[in-house]
């Protein structure tokens, strides 16, 4: 035991040295000499081979102003580097720009990027320009989560993720090319804004992911679901008395879902039940029954446990080719997906457990961070963006289920998506983190507001 906590604090040591090393200022770059310098400004070593260019990254948000907030934990990554499968790992990318919203009360972001040298520019246009007529940068990121804004009667956020998003479009056409980007969580709370953005990486070819970063969470167990498992039916548990708080759980359901044999084949409907009758239609309805009573029983949880929730809903998916999915608001299980696979008589039980903290900057959002510095490096999506859309439209058309015309009901309405019918295969291999956890170490700046 001692050797090992030696080790980690070694490893903490190690890493705090790393991140306290500042940014260069202009002036220092401009007096780099000799061939280390020669390498850094015209990308050749001194055997003559070319080494590869770091991506620039605007970074355009919406509030940063604590710890707890993502734009904390998701650009401290991709400024400092992150902890991924048991080790630190230092980022590969620049941030070159930020553009803050809410910028009179994000004091933490304003310190950090004073600290590190890097500009806050006044609109997110010149963030990806840098203060030019055209696109500058070789990746952006939005992290549209936190600040003070409204919520509207369905209880969707209205967060201005498609504001930025469109700020940046509007660069892309003029400057006649794209590059990467990066949205955190749920493209938009509307699907028409969240199919627009959708279509425009399409139209204009460049990467878009983003997302949730559960599916990439630790595992219990450390295992993916196979590319075509015949998956029957699922049910997915976790916290999610809110928009924000579904999403993750949709997200999380989307990644194991879209491996089912024959591929991804869209959503036919979704709907919303919440309150009492959330348990309702359980009891009649036995595929869930049984997958929510097997999550129970792996749980070591008494009879009854998930009925005792405060604010129960079920958000109910069913998809073109006839899966079934249910997404409960549960507690005491982290975020669990339960699994009725053909041929097999037991439910296939797989958890991320704990939330990604305590809010130390090293424990929260490691995984999603490297999947972002992946995109930028490789330009490639990490997964299927069709995937961040069906996640985007079944969580915008859960809130819309339970009013019409202005009027609530907690049976919600079933609602019919056939322009959700998107088609495709994953491919992609394993993406969640393994191995030890990161230190709890202290936020290491000197600052945490």
């Amino acid at each position: 035991m001692a050797k090992k906590q030696a080790g980690i604090a070694a490893k903490a040591a190690d890493l705090s040295a790393f991140t306290q090393t500042p940014l260069l200022t202009r002036r220092e770059m401009l007096g780099i000499t000799g061939m280390a310098g020669l390498a850094a400004f015209t990308g050749v070593s001194a055997n003559g081979q070319t080494l590869q260019k770091r991506p620039r990254i605007a970074c355009l948000i919406t509030y940063w102003g604590a710890t707890r907030s993502h734009a904390d934990w998701i650009l401290t990554k991709l400024l400092d580097g992150y902890w991924w499968q048991g080790a630190h790992t230092p980022s590969r990318v620049d941030v070159v720009s930020v553009y803050i919203h809410q910028f009179e009360t994000s004091l933490l972001g304003q310190k950090i990027c004073k600290a590190k040298n890097i500009p806050i520019f006044k609109t997110a246009g010149e963030a990806v320009t840098l203060g030019g007529k055209e696109l500058d940068v070789d990746g952006v990121v939005i992290v549209g989560e936190h600040g003070d804004y409204p919520t509207n009667l369905k209880g969707q956020w209205m967060l201005p993720r498609w504001w930025m998003y469109e700020k940046v479009i509007r660069v892309f056409e003029q400057s006649k090319r794209s590059v990467p980007v990066f949205n955190d969580k749920h493209l938009s709370y509307s699907w028409d804004e969240a199919k627009w953005m959708f279509d425009k990486s399409r139209e204009l070819n460049f990467p878009l992911t983003g997302g949730s970063s559960i599916p990439v969470h630790y595992r219990r167990p450390e295992v993916e679901i196979d590319i075509d498992t015949p998956i029957k039916a699922s049910v997915m548990l976790g916290g999610a008395p809110d928009e924000g708080a579904l999403f993750h759980c949709v997200d999380v359901l989307q990644a194991f879902v879209e491996r089912r044999k024959g591929g991804e084949t869209g959503v036919k409907s979704v709907q919303c039940i919440r309150g009492p009758e959330t348990w309702k239609w359980t009891e009649k309805t036995p595929w869930a029954a049984k997958l929510l009573e097997s999550v129970r029983a792996n749980f070591n949880l008494k009879p009854g446990h998930f009925q005792e929730i405060e604010r129960p809903n079920v958000c109910i998916v069913e998809y073109n080719d006839g899966t079934k999915a249910a997404i409960y608001n549960a507690r005491d299980v982290g975020w669990t997906y339960a699994t009725e696979i053909e041929g097999r008589k037991e439910a296939t039980i797989i958890s991320m457990l704990d939330w990604p903290g305590p809010f130390s900057q090293y424990h929260a959002s490691n995984s999603q961070p490297h999947w972002i510095v992946e995109t930028m490096v490789t330009k490639k999506e990490p997964f299927n963006a069709e995937r961040l859309l069906l996640s985007t439209g079944i969580t915008a058309f859960n809130m819309e289920s339970n009013w019409q015309n202005g009027v609530y009901s907690p049976i919600g309405r079933r609602i019919e998506t056939p322009f959700m019918n998107m088609t495709y295969r994953s491919t992609r291999e394993e993406q969640f983190n393994k191995g030890e956890r990161p230190p709890n170490v202290p936020y290491i700046r000197g600052f945490n507001e």
